[in-house]
Parts: C-alpha cells; sequence; structure tokens
C-alpha cells in the first residue's frame, strides 16, 4: 500500500517537478488549479473509504458471502460521488475569479481543472474496489497499478509538456492531461487484475447485475461522508492558504506549492499505515478480540510517530537540497526552503493525527474524528494563518507586516498539533471503552 500510494501521489510530485522547470508562471497555474483538485480528491477518497472497515468486519467475521453485494453498491455509490465530484471541482474554478490573479495564470489553471476533472469518476470506482482488495488483504495490485500509472504520466508529461514527437506544447495543461488518462488507466488495470486473479474468485463482485440499494449506499455514506469532511477539513485548509497566498504573488504560490507537494508524499507513508490500521483493527474487532484491536491500534499509532521523527530531521537538513529538485528559480527555492522547515516541525503530529483517526475509523467511528478535524483547521489552523499571513488592521492584534505564507504555515502546525492530541485522546476512551463493554458481554 506504501509504494501504491507514494506512486499514486508520485504523479502529482511528478507534475510540478517537471513543471517547475517549463516557467513558474506555468507553476504557479498547477498549484492553484491543484488546491482545487486536491480538495475535490481527497475529500472523494476519505467518502469511498467505507468500504474498507465495513468488508475488513465482515472478513473477520467470515461472512465472504456478504462481501460481493457491498462491492457491488460501493460501485453504484462511487458513481454518483464521481460525478457530483466533477461537478463540484468545475465550479469551485469560479473562485480564481476573485483572487485578483494575471489572466493568463487563471486561465491556465481553469483549464487545468477542467481537464483533470475528467478522471474523477475514474477515481472514484478505483478507490471502491481499492477499498476491497486491501480488506481481503491483497494489497500487491495497488502497488503494481499505481507504479504503471506513475510511469504512464511521466511519460505523458514528457509528451505534452515539452512538446516531443510532434505533439503540442502544452504546459500546465499537458500535466493534467496525463494526470486524467493515468486514473483511467488506473481503474482499468484493476478490474482486470480482479477478473484474473484467483484471490478475488470467493468474493467476486462481477457474477451478475445489480441495481443500486438505497439502504446498503446510505449506510456507506453515513460511515464514509463524515470520513470525507474529515478530510476535506484538513485538505481544504491547506489549499485555502494556496489561494489566500496568491495575492503575493507567483514566487509565493510557486513556493508554497513544492512545500506542500513534497509534504504530501511525505504523507503517504503515515497515511498507508492509517489504511492498514483500518483494515486490521476492523478485521480484528469482526473476530471478536477488542483487546488486541486495541493493541494493533497503538502499535500502528507508534510506528507512524517513529516515522514522523524521521522525516522532520530529513526535511529540516535537506530543504534547500528539495527546492532546488523542483525549480531552478532562486527566489522560488529559497522560499520553498523556509516553509519546508515548517513542514519538519508538524510531522510529528501530523503523523500521529492520521493514524490515530485511521484506528478509530476501524471501530466504525466517524462522527468524532469528523468534528475534531473541524475544529483543529478551521477553529484554529486558518485564523491564526489569516491573522499571521494576512495581519488585517481590523484585528486586535496583528503582526507589522504580513507574514504572508509563513503566518499560513504556522497556523497549519498549531491545527494538525491540536488534532493530534485530541485523537490520541479519543481513540484511548474509545479503545478501553470497547474492552469494557466486551468484557460486560
Amino acid at each position: 500500500m506504501l509504494i501504491g500510494q507514494l506512486a499514486t501521489v508520485g504523479m502529482g510530485v511528478a507534475d510540478v517537478a517537471m513543471i517547475g522547470h517549463v516557467s513558474a508562471g506555468d507553476l504557479a497555474a498547477v498549484a492553484l488549479g491543484a488546491s482545487i483538485w486536491s480538495i475535490v480528491i481527497v475529500t472523494v477518497m476519505g467518502v469511498m473509504m467505507a468500504i474498507n472497515a465495513v468488508v475488513a468486519h465482515e472478513v473477520g467475521a467470515g461472512k465472504f458471502e456478504r462481501i460481493p453485494h457491498v462491492v457491488r453498491q460501493a460501485l453504484w455509490k462511487a458513481l454518483g460521488i464521481g460525478s457530483i465530484a466533477f461537478v463540484g471541482a468545475n465550479l469551485g474554478v469560479y473562485l480564481f475569479d476573485f483572487l485578483g490573479l494575471d489572466p493568463l495564470v487563471r486561465d491556465k489553471a481553469t483549464t487545468y481543472v477542467h481537464v483533470i476533472s475528467i478522471g474523477l469518476p475514474a477515481f472514484t470506482a478505483y478507490r471502491a474496489l481499492y477499498g476491497y482488495s486491501t480488506s481481503l488483504n491483497q494489497t500487491k495490485p495497488m502497488m503494481i497499478i499505481a507504479l504503471g500509472a506513475l510511469g504512464f504520466n511521466i511519460f505523458g508529461n514528457w509528451l505534452f509538456l515539452y512538446g516531443h514527437w510532434g505533439f503540442p506544447k502544452l504546459g500546465a495543461v499537458g500535466c493534467a492531461i496525463a494526470t486524467s488518462g493515468g486514473l483511467w488507466l488506473m481503474l482499468i488495470a484493476m478490474l482486470w487484475w480482479i477478473a484474473r486473479s484467483s484471490a478475488y474468485h470467493k468474493t467476486f463482485p462481477f457474477t451478475h447485475w445489480e441495481g443500486p440499494n438505497r439502504q446498503q449506499i446510505g449506510s456507506m455514506l453515513k460511515l464514509g461522508l463524515p470520513i470525507g469532511i474529515t478530510y476535506f477539513a484538513e485538505v481544504s485548509a491547506f489549499s485555502a492558504v494556496c489561494l489566500l497566498v496568491a495575492r503575493f504573488g507567483v514566487v509565493p504560490i510557486a513556493a508554497n506549492q513544492i512545500a506542500l507537494n513534497f509534504v504530501s508524499l511525505v504523507f503517504m507513508v503515515p497515511l498507508s499505515v492509517g489504511i492498514g490500521l483500518i483494515t486490521r483493527v476492523g478485521q480484528t474487532l469482526g473476530e471478536g478480540d477488542p483487546v488486541r484491536a486495541r493493541f494493533v491500534a497503538w502499535v500502528g499509532v507508534a510506528m507512524a510517530f517513529g516515522f514522523g521523527m524521521l522525516s522532520a530531521t530529513f526535511i529540516a537538513l535537506c530543504r534547500y537540497q528539495i527546492a532546488a529538485a523542483y525549480t531552478s528559480d532562486p527566489a522560488v527555492q529559497q522560499m520553498a526552503a523556509n516553509l519546508l522547515l515548517f513542514a519538519a516541525i508538524f510531522q510529528l503530529s501530523d503523523s500521529t493525527q492520521v493514524a490515530a483517526a485511521s484506528a478509530i475509523r476501524g471501530y466504525k467511528v466517524t462522527r468524532s474524528p469528523m468534528f475534531i478535524h473541524l475544529t483543529a483547521f478551521w477553529g484554529f489552523s486558518l485564523p491564526v494563518g489569516c491573522l499571521l499571513g494576512l495581519a488585517p488592521a481590523w484585528m486586535p492584534w496583528h503582526p507589522v507586516q504580513p507574514m504572508a505564507a509563513s503566518g499560513f504555515w504556522i497556523g497549519l502546525v498549531l491545527g494538525l498539533t491540536v488534532a493530534a492530541v485530541l485523537l490520541v485522546r479519543l481513540l484511548n476512551r474509545l479503545s478501553l471503552r470497547r474492552i469494557v463493554l466486551s468484557a460486560a458481554l
């Protein structure tokens, strides 16, 4: 799963790294387009994650005959969510009209979103099958498929960004074409793998046609929507920073996107641990063993925290080299390196909060993490970021000069710390309560 997640996010990394050597304007356009795209795709991923917990519990209980129905309904759900996400992404570009952007950058960012959003229906269906496969402990397909899609994306960027082999030189739009095509390729490859591998025969979901079942889809939405809102709270805070920084010019936009892009890549490690926790905690609870479920949960949190220590050290020591790998513009390099220092600081809290939240989802508890994330990011992170980054004169206290991107990243450090503390406390109470309830039965 880790390799698969890294390869999937690597598509975005390849986009930014390759476009960064075209021009700062094209990089800014991708940054702005990605601010809308990231909110939509991560929220959708969260909504679709309900299938992980549902299938994991059925596997743990040995009720394999129920799984094909769940998967078929998850795919109907994916069709609806993907269509809504497509419309939402394309409506989101109207935000660019209120940011005072350079018209050329605005037009490129708008076209980028229009093109890349074509891949959303494929992505939602792929995530339904992804959750089904991981809950059966079949993770190798996602690794191979994602690596193939990454190769396709890099090759597509090479063709469309730089205009090789007679193709037009499309810049930022070329990134969108390559990424959108890669998402459809991932879905096709996943369908082929499930049809050919014997590991899925016992729970094969495509034996017959089945229409949408409102009760089953509603049940998964009830579980998945809070996860989607939780993911929305976090990613929208990061994307809002990108949009708010836009008023300070092309260099801050580009630097912010570089730092955010690299942090997103690093985040895939604790996120992969978290996805594994949903499956392992869910399976263990399905077996009726809450003591072991608590043990599994805390092992996962400890693993994520340990990785956070390593990633914080690496980013702090190598931030200038990381920035230079993305762009050759000296001003962008310097500002990106400064922002990466804040990224190093919040690695411990970011890794811890995603693992704790995922373990809680393994208990089929999704509303409490949602409220915690909304409080942390919209109650603490963004208000503090706006206070420091924009320094509005009407506030009773504010810096003498706006801190721009640095002020917003300080707010992100605060928000992630609040989320980590509250989620760890919730996981401790929840896991202990489940043990007590089990012992009383």
